[in-house]
This record gives structure tokens, sequence and C-alpha cells, in this order.
């Protein structure tokens, strides 16, 4: 097999001080726990405001997106399975500074998106406590989840297996009961799919923003990736994870979405505020007892399996970060139980963020929705664009497919760009990168400056 090319750095190679525990079952696990959150069971509701019933197309649209992205990191991943995954694809490939910013930048995405995770904890806690306030729940769920991840990797893999494994099932009865719903009177259910203006309500304008917000559904995909530095023989079970990964996710998220809009018309569940999960107002709509309220600790428990899965994503990727000498050095490294302790800590910061958000602000989900979108969407784009120069530097092949993914993510950036809603989260990314490159360059500087004064 073709090694990636090493001729600028010899990127992770500190990395293997991890201890590889992870099976690759709980791969897949991690995965759809990453995957499966509040992207589809709160976030949904925005791709339904927009695009209507066709919301489906546009979830299949976008499982195009992932599929390529996918196939394009796991072919990386299997020649160099490591921590920094794309981050240090991308050092080894396109050079430092791509490492360092595509890492630093999905470091942030990663903890901001446990802030919005524990945020929608927080408004899932007030279907039972409404008096209560949210960054209460927010403090209360963030300290469990820096414990379980404070922990060896072995732990963390059996909570985040069997907590995951919850919402999958939880999923697949949504669906079965739907399923029933649907066949039990079906001209009540092809009504629904085309009441309120039809299929398509909003034109094919609103499907491909249906596929720009259903993006972040599928967000958490690329972390199998990440625990290939402590996973069990990753060359020889990441491509298979991965792959049943990325189809499971399409079959629960298109077969849920077309239940859902089937069973209750989509105005009913779509908004342009997240408030409540769609699932429940499903339930509530339904007038099934109490299955509202199991619904939502399921989603519950869903959004503690996220938090969980991106809050080790961002660690390993602080952990790397510290390894490549772009962060200090402590926190490369790991304590007796195999954890990067120190970069636990400095990668929990999102859950601040989202504890003081929701202290200023009633739409603090919406905000981190934003600000997470741009660096996930930023690193599907540095994934394509890595593999696009791997494949041109060892093959002197082109691959139309990194091509095509790496174009349709910078459409849906644009896109973001010009709408009012989403604008600040695209300025507010360009601002991030802006800085973090300044900052390099900086440290470039010093550092060239001190090798001169040395020689």
């Amino acid at each position: 097999m073709v090694e990636l090319s090493l001729s600028r750095v010899q990127a992770g190679q500190n990395e293997d001080i991890l201890k590889r525990e992870l099976t690759d079952r709980q791969l897949v696990m991690i995965g759809l726990g990453s995957a499966i959150g509040t992207g589809l069971f709160m976030g949904s509701s925005l791709s339904i405001h927009y695009a209507g019933p066709a919301v489906i197309l546009s979830y299949l649209g976008t499982a195009v997106i992932v599929v390529m992205m996918v196939y394009c990191l796991a072919k990386m991943s299997m020649v160099y399975p490591t921590a920094g995954s794309f981050g240090i694809h991308a050092e080894k490939v396109l050079g430092p500074w791509f490492g360092y910013l595509v890492r630093y930048t999905y470091w942030a995405a990663n903890a901001i998106t446990v802030g919005g995770e524990a945020t929608a904890v927080g408004l899932y806690m007030k279907m039972w406590f409404p008096a209560v306030p949210t960054w209460i729940w927010v403090v209360l769920f963030a300290f469990i989840i820096f414990i379980v991840n404070a922990m060896s990797v072995k732990s963390f893999g059996l909570f985040e297996y069997w907590f995951s494994s919850i919402k999958v099932l939880a999923i697949v009865g949504f669906i079965v009961l739907g399923g029933i719903l649907i066949f039990g009177d079906p001209s009540r259910s092809m009504s629904n799919l085309q009441a309120q203006g039809g299929f398509i309500p909003h034109g094919w304008s609103g499907i491909w923003m249906g596929i720009v917000m259903a993006t972040f559904s599928f967000m958490g995909t690329e972390i199998v990736a990440v625990t290939a530095g402590e996973a069990k023989q990753p060359k020889k079970v990441l491509m298979r994870s991965m792959k049943w990964l990325v189809l499971r996710l399409i079959l629960f998220y298109v077969l849920a979405m077309t239940v859902m809009l089937a069973v209750v018309p989509w105005d009913q569940v779509g908004g342009e505020t997240v408030e409540q999960s769609p699932f429940v107002k499903v339930l509530e709509h339904l007038d099934i007892p109490f299955a509202a309220g199991v619904m939502n600790v399921i989603i519950l428990t869903a959004a503690m399996s996220t938090m969980n899965a991106n809050l080790y994503a961002c660690t390993r990727m602080m952990f790397s970060l510290a390894q490549s000498g772009f962060a200090p050095r402590a926190w490369g490294k790991v304590n007796d139980k195999g954890v990067p302790l120190h970069a636990l800590t400095a990668s929990s910061f999102g859950l601040g963020v989202a504890v003081l958000l929701n202290l200023l602000t009633p739409k603090a989900y919406n905000t981190m929705f934003g600000i997470s979108i741009f660096g996930g969407i930023f690193t599907w784009i540095i994934i394509f664009v890595t593999y696009f120069c791997y494949r041109r530097q060892t093959a002197h092949k082109l691959s139309w497919a990194a091509l095509t993914g790496a174009g349709v993510l910078a459409a849906i950036l644009l896109t973001m760009l010009l709408d009012a809603a989403w604008m600040y989260a695209i300025v507010t990314g360009l601002v991030w990168i802006g800085s973090l490159s300044a900052v390099y360059w900086i440290m470039n500087g010093k550092k060239a400056k001190q090798a001169k004064a040395s020689s």
C-alpha cells in the first residue's frame, strides 16, 4: 500500500502512547453516538422548516457527500491510523499550517458542539422542570460527562456503546411505530406529505437549504477515524466500521424523516427557532400515553452520548496538537490510565461557553449550532482537499469525488454567508481562521529568530 508522503514533517510520531482498547463494534457505536444527537433530534426542525416534506431529498443529497467524505478519510486512515487523524494527514500531505489549522478548528467546533448538546439537555429537562434555569442542568451534566472522559478509554468505550445503543433502539422503535401508523392509514400519510404547499413547498432552493442544515446532522461521522489512535487492529477494521456507520446513519435518518412527515404535517414539526424536539412533538400530537416523556428521556440520553463522544474527539485532537508542538507540551501527556487529562481539561471550555450563553440569551442553542457547523464543514473540506492532493502525490490520479465534495461544501458555506440568519456563523469562522493563521505565523517567526540566534 502506498504510504502517505513524509517529506515535510514526521507528524504524529509519538501518538502511539495512547492505549489501543476500542473494539470495532465500539468504533461504530462511538460514531453513531457522535452523529446521532441534537443535529437529528433538534436540528432537523430547521431542515424541515426550510424544505418541508422534501427534506427527505435533502437528507439523501447530504448522504452522498458523507459517503464520499468517509471513503476519502477511510483510505487515508487505513494507511496512517492515529488520534490526530485528518489533522495529521493534512500536516503530512499539505503542510504543517494546514494540519495546525484543521485540528484547532475541529477542536473548537467539537468543544462548542459539546456545549450545544449540554444546552439541549437543559431544554429537554424543561419538560419536567420548567422553572429551573437551563444553565444549572448544563453544569450538572457537564460534570458527569467530564468524569466519564477522565476514566480509562476502555470505560469510555463501554459507556458510549450502551448509550448509543439506547438511541439507536429508540430511532428504530420510532420508525416501527410510524410504519404501523402509515400502513394503517396510507391515504392520510400521503395527504400529510402533500399538505401545506405540496411535497416541495419552497422549491429547489428549499431543498438546498435543507441540505445545508442536514449537513450538521451527519457531522460526527469522522470521529471513527479519530478513534483509530486507540482502536484494536485499526487498519483491519476501519473501512468496515466506517462503511457500516454511514449505511446505518443514512437508513435511520431518511426513514425517521419519512415517518415523521407522513404521520404529522410538516409545518407542525418544523420551526425557524429550536425549542423542542420534533420527535417529541410528533408523539405529543399522536396522544400516545407517556410516549412523549419516554422519548424525551431517550433524547436526553442521546445528547449525553453525543457530549461524551465529542468531548473525547476534541480531547484527542488537542493531544495531537500538543504532540506536534502546536499546544503546551503537558497537553500531550497521558496519565496512568492512558487519558490525556490536561488536554481533556482544556477541551472542556465549550461547556463554559454554553453556561455563559445560556445566561445571556434564550437563543443559545441556535447560536452554538451556527458556530459549530462552520468548523465541521471546514474540516470536511480539508479532508477532501487532503485526499485530492494525496492521490495526486501517490497515484498521480485525480479524485473527482474529493473535488466534487469540496466544491459542494464550499457552496454550502457561501449559501450560509449570503443568508442573514447564518451569516454570523461564517463571519465568526473566518475571523477564527484568520486569527489562528496570525498566531501560527507569529510563532513561526519567533522560532526562526531563535534558531538563527542559536546558530
